[in-house]
């Protein structure tokens, strides 16, 4: 069994990690991890064969040659590489979670960073038990300040992730109604989130915190916080900010103090005010001019179909759909509510991972829609489905069906809200809107 200190040694000279021998690169060392359909220590040969440097096992039967590095878990040893690492890196991390606006937070907190440091940040959505640790992972020693995501979908996630990253700032940008059936109910949510809260308290770390949202006090005054930067939308916080305009883009005048301050942004959705509020009093913390700071805000563009505005050939398309849940269901609807158009419409897809919530939740955001005043409401999915008798409403249980609808009817000159759990792959639908 090899060691971690002797399994960092070849990463220092083979810093590239593969997971995946459809895109193995040169040179690579290779983890050869297991799921619930796939045992990667299958295709640990091959992974050598297509140019890994070493592949790293947990069957004796696969380690074939002194390039094959046998270890009691491969998954743990990843982890367990990426915490050795992390002890070498002597910069600033700022770790974030929350249940809605992760991605586009950390997004806005790096573009704002990056203007004037070397910056890092998780890319895309890798903010698992696997993507945290390879994200540490790519972390080169030229690096000044990372931004690493954490994602969790039941408790002691979000812990288990901070022994990865070791945070020494952090941040939670909110707590809603995501995940219920893994976390056990809101009330879980919550216990889950501030976990990390709890590491930093633990390890003098920062927290920035959006003074604006009860639960996040509530949250941080359980776990004994002494470190904390405020920012919201009253005066005594680090960073005050006032939402000027979102329609339909985001346009804030905030001040730190000493400077007042405007930007307009290219992100829609008013809900998208506390994440720009978050990056600016995370860059001014870390010393940025104002100047700095909303030069990456205005350079930021959304992409990955988070509050992306799309103009197709027919419609100005809202494309929100890369997930869902109650609470950014809910203010994805009231965003396109007070948005000017002549036409709305929203087509929305089921949410998943709701447990016994499930019900209750899918009735409650199906009603916010019918009452929303908007022209068309299309509702999609088997438990928004349920519902086709009581709400005035369209409905189809599955995506194929509402394509069908969608192309024969050509929705013209709307502005049109497509949102949904990333498993409806709504995505479909857009080449009809």
């Amino acid at each position: 069994m090899i060691s971690t200190e002797n399994l960092y040694s070849h990463y220092l000279n083979h810093p590239v990690i593969s997971t995946d021998t459809r895109n193995i690169e040169n040179g690579s060392i290779f983890f050869a991890l297991k799921g619930d359909n796939f045992n990667a220590n299958e295709f640990a040969a091959q992974a050598i064969e297509k140019g890994a440097a070493f592949a790293v096992v947990d069957e004796e039967k696969y380690a074939v040659n002194d390039k094959c590095l046998l270890v009691e878990d491969v998954l743990t040893t990843l982890q367990d590489l990426a915490r050795y690492h992390r002890k070498q890196l002597n910069i600033p991390v700022v770790g974030l979670t929350g249940s809605n606006g992760k991605t586009t937070s950390k997004e806005l907190i790096n573009a704002v960073l990056s203007e004037r440091y070397k910056t890092f940040a998780t890319f895309g959505n890798l903010n698992n038990h696997i993507g945290v640790p390879l994200s540490i992972l790519s972390i080169t020693n030229d690096v000044e300040v990372a931004v690493i995501e954490m994602g969790a979908n039941h408790q002691k996630e979000i812990e288990l992730l901070c022994t990865i990253a070791q945070p020494t700032h952090g941040i939670i940008t909110n707590v809603g109604m995501a995940h219920l059936d893994g976390f056990g109910g809101f009330e879980g949510v919550k216990k889950g989130k501030a976990e990390l809260y709890n590491y930093l308290k633990a390890n003098n770390g920062y927290t920035f915190i959006n003074r604006d949202n009860a639960y996040l006090l509530e949250m941080s005054s359980s776990a004994g916080l002494n470190k904390m930067i405020y920012y919201g939308t009253e005066l005594g916080n680090a960073i005050k900010g006032t939402l000027k305009s979102s329609d339909p883009f985001i346009e804030v005048e905030w001040t730190n103090h000493d400077t007042n301050s405007e930007v307009t942004t290219n992100l829609t959705g008013s809900y998208n005010f506390e994440n720009i509020l978050a990056a600016i009093c995370i860059g001014d913390f870390f010393d940025m001019t104002p100047e700095e700071i909303n030069k990456g805000l205005r350079g930021y563009q959304p992409k990955n179909n988070r509050s992306q505005l799309t103009k197709t050939e027919n419609n100005t398309v809202i494309c929100d759909f890369y997930n869902a849940n109650p609470s950014s269901m809910s203010a994805a609807l009231n965003n396109i509510s007070v948005l000017s158009a002549d036409k709305k419409t929203a087509v929305l897809g089921d949410m998943f991972e709701l447990g016994p919530e499930s019900e209750k939740q899918h009735e409650i955001i199906a009603t916010q829609a019918t009452k929303s005043g908007l022209d068309e409401i299309v509702l999609i999915g088997k438990y928004f489905f349920a519902f086709k008798e009581k709400l005035n409403a369209t409905f189809f249980e599955t995506p194929a069906e509402a394509a069908a609808y969608l192309q024969e009817k050509q929705i013209k000159n709307n502005l049109v809200l497509l949102k949904g759990s990333r498993g409806m792959k709504l995505e479909s639908l857009l080449q009809y809107l």
